[in-house]
């Protein structure tokens, strides 16, 4: 048995969700998910055409050959990109209070929320990729490769509540060290990308102060993600209450999303 697979001597309490609980919880998602919205909308609304070149660069003989020119594959425009992942959210809260909300109780109940899952899956790898981009990491390869492991990262997010039920008497850890593992590589590269644009700039260029603004706050918040379901799993004081984790969950999705759309907006879009 590994350290990961190791069980938790806590046994975790059946979760706590009545009709008024069911219904605040309600509310809250459709209060989320209107800010998301109405955020999308002000922001379509202000933005400039401002566009990120992604770009590749393709081998032109044998392997050690050097690789040819660089090429734009295609433009980003960044207004409606952020747009994209703040209404990804809003569409994700408002099915949740509205026609899905059936579901999405007796999942809870469960102790897990695959909805949640889902939309991070795209919201969040999209606004990973917009901070990469930002940072001139702009090769499409490479995006391809942060892409999938911040999917990796989430699926294992989602695993971690489908194998530790709330009936459970022991905790299996495995999926949560490798949500972490896959979640960190992104970072990784995104830094190295800094660091690099850092030692190579000359005096005065380089990337411009709100970038590493953006990185460092953005990647405090997304793995503030990771310790709330650390904590949830540990049952530590109030997160011993699952829903008290779903709360964490919907604060941190919308700052998280508001604090990017606007940094963006503020010094990239302002047209």
């Amino acid at each position: 048995m590994t350290t990961a697979d190791a069980p938790s001597l806590r046994v975790t309490q059946v979760i706590d969700l009545d009709d008024d609980r069911a219904a605040r919880l309600r509310r809250a998602n459709l209060v989320i998910g209107l800010l998301h919205l109405a955020q999308a909308v002000v922001l379509l609304v202000l933005t400039t055409s401002f566009a990120i070149a992604l770009t590749a660069s393709y081998a032109e003989g044998p392997p050690g050959t050097a690789v040819g020119s660089v090429r734009t594959v295609f433009e980003v425009v960044i207004g409606p990109a952020v747009a994209a992942f703040l209404l990804l959210a809003a569409l994700d809260h408002l099915l949740v209070a509205g026609p899905f909300n059936g579901r999405y109780t007796r999942a809870l109940r469960r102790g897990s929320n695959p909805f949640r899952w889902i939309e991070y899956s795209v919201s969040a790898t999209l606004m990973v990729l917009l901070i990469a981009s930002l940072t001139g990491l702009t090769t499409v390869t490479a995006l391809i490769g942060i892409a999938g492991a911040n999917i990796a990262m989430i699926g294992f997010g989602h695993l971690m509540e489908k194998y530790n039920p709330p009936e459970r008497t022991s905790t299996t850890w495995t999926p949560y060290v490798l949500g972490c593992v896959a979640g960190i590589f992104p970072w990784l590269a995104i830094g190295f990308q800094l660091a690099g644009s850092e030692a190579t700039a000359s005096e005065g260029q380089g990337v411009p102060p709100f970038v590493y603004g953006i990185f460092v706050s953005l990647f405090v918040l997304f793995f503030s993600f990771a310790v709330v379901q650390l904590l949830q799993f540990r049952g530590k004081g109030r997160f011993k209450d699952y829903i008290t984790g779903e709360y964490a969950y919907l604060l941190l999705s919308l700052v998280a999303k508001s604090v990017l759309a606007w940094q963006v907006f503020a010094n990239v879009l302002l047209g």
